[in-house]
């Protein structure tokens, strides 16, 4: 099944021909990539008028523009673990897992600036500055996932790849012991306005120039039972190209 067909139904369709008459018109240098029209069902902070991946020397750039004011929004705070939220902003991609360090042809390789208040996955970070590395999960930060339809999530939804119990798959050294294919590589989202950004840097960074890509705003849940799947795509607020075709093309 194509990833197009696991987003199908919860896709907000978008009319490319009518996209491609926007003209990036929110800001003339928000230039090649994806454009998309507003659109008013989708709540401003997370809905995408422009998604792009340029490079700048071996930095990948991943751009996101939004008809509101970018990263505003945030999940309430629960107090616990199970069923707690995480909103994103994700690029999904054609790129192999294997480039950032897990097992090749894991499934869908996607980078994502998220915020969740009721957990922290970057152990190895203190984003905000406290002392604490442990505490700061609400702070916008990146992470690198491997994606898989899986029905426990609902029909044609994703999942963030689940590690079963023994399995030793290969993994990032920055992977956070979480008992999933997710990496917390470190690299800090910066919000302006409309927009949020987030540069990667890469030894390779042919394999970024190859790739094609698209842009997501979900929400994501911890399951219940925090078992398996233990990490799913519950409600996706826009997708770019409005089919997940990963039609994108990356541009220096």
């Amino acid at each position: 099944m194509t990833t197009s067909k696991h987003f199908a139904r919860l896709a907000i369709a978008t009319a490319c021909a009518a996209a491609a008459q926007l003209g990036l018109a929110h800001d003339g240098a928000h230039t090649g990539g994806i454009a998309t029209l507003p659109t008013a069902a989708v709540k401003a902070a997370y809905d995408i008028v422009h998604t792009k991946i340029s490079t700048d020397g071996n930095i990948a750039v991943f751009h996101m523009a939004v008809s509101g004011k970018a990263g505003a929004s945030k999940p309430g705070k629960t107090g616990k673990l199970a069923g707690s939220s995480v909103f994103s902003y994700v690029w999904p991609t054609r790129m192999d897992p294997s480039v950032v360090g897990f097992e090749a042809h894991s499934g869908i390789l996607a980078f994502a600036a998220t915020s969740h208040p009721d957990f922290d996955d970057t152990p190895l970070f203190d984003e905000n500055g406290d002392g604490d590395a442990s505490n700061d999960g609400g702070v916008w930060h990146s992470h690198w996932v491997v994606l898989q339809p899986d029905e426990a999530c609902g029909k044609g939804a994703l999942k963030v790849v689940d590690i079963p119990p023994g399995a030793k798959p290969k993994l990032p050294k920055t992977w956070p012991g979480l008992p999933i294919l997710i990496d917390s590589p470190g690299w800090s989202p910066r919000f302006k306005g409309g927009t949020v950004e987030v540069r990667v840097p890469f030894d390779d960074i042919g394999v970024v120039s190859a790739t094609g890509f698209d842009g997501v705003t979900a929400a994501l849940r911890v399951n219940a039972s925090v078992h398996d799947p233990l990490l799913c795509v519950v409600n996706v607020f826009k997708v770019a190209s409005g089919d997940l075709s990963l039609p994108g093309k990356v541009k220096p």
